[in-house]
């Protein structure tokens, strides 16, 4: 049987996107994720905070998944929202230089099927502060897509992303969902959103694309993993090469 094995960056404070990350693989023969941290427990726009997210941390978090001969290597994070795009390029490009292993993150994908699928017009749903989401809001609006309708709690502390409880989260998507984005973006690894996707998207009629889902895809896309044969996490899974 051929062995497919996931390395994914975990913030160290996260504790959503390891157990949902298991949950989409369970079932799946020979397929395994193995998780590496480096520190990340507050998210804002001050020198501290972004400075959590210089590469030489990842690149040694990166190397660490490297021993264990990872097939690929996926960021579970949404930093390069309010960093912008080009710092997951960059940073891919190196964990790629590094350990010769392909690497993707949750944004990279998440862009992708953004394009793949012509959407210009989003619902962004978050923990974050006023001016996190709105970084991230200008740069989605730099790459030609409008935020029709936005949501966020103003909460900073990373640990506490994993308590927003499930009618906070449904309350936040269907507010956004009343602007009729083309998607909504619940944009956040650290978010226990991604196993009610499918719920979201039989109730409001729209595609929903959580980032701990949209990076598992690609991984596996890029392991020549057809994901189509995993169901309930939404429609993003049925997209294809």
């Amino acid at each position: 049987m051929t062995r497919i094995r996931l390395g994914v960056l975990t913030p160290s404070s996260n504790t959503a996107l390891e157990p949902l990350t298991c949950a989409m693989l369970h079932g799946l023969a020979g397929v395994s994720a193995h998780f590496s941290r480096f520190s990340v427990t507050r998210i804002s726009l001050d020198a501290q905070a972004l400075g959590q997210f210089d590469d030489g941390p990842i690149l040694g978090a990166a190397r660490l998944l490297a021993d264990a001969r990872v097939d690929v290597i996926g960021w579970s994070g949404t930093a390069a929202g309010w960093l912008g795009f080009e710092s997951d390029r960059r940073l891919c490009a190196r964990i790629t230089e590094a350990t010769g292993i392909a690497a993707t993150s949750s944004i990279l994908a998440l862009n992708e099927l953004l394009a793949r699928r012509g959407i210009r017009r989003i619902g962004l749903v978050s923990p974050y502060l006023p001016d996190v989401q709105q970084r991230i809001v200008a740069h989605y609006a730099a790459a030609g897509i409008e935020t029709a309708a936005e949501s966020h709690l103003s909460i900073a502390e990373n640990f506490a992303f994993a308590g927003v409880d499930e009618a906070t989260l449904a309350a936040q998507v269907a507010s956004v969902a009343a602007a009729a984005p083309q998607a909504i973006v619940p944009y956040c690894t650290n978010l226990y959103s991604a196993q009610l996707a499918a719920r979201w998207e039989a109730r409001h009629g729209v595609p929903v694309y959580d980032t701990t889902t949209t990076v598992v895809w690609k991984m596996l896309r890029l392991c020549g993993f057809d994901t189509a044969v995993i169901e309930g996490w939404g429609s993003l899974m049925r997209e294809g090469d």
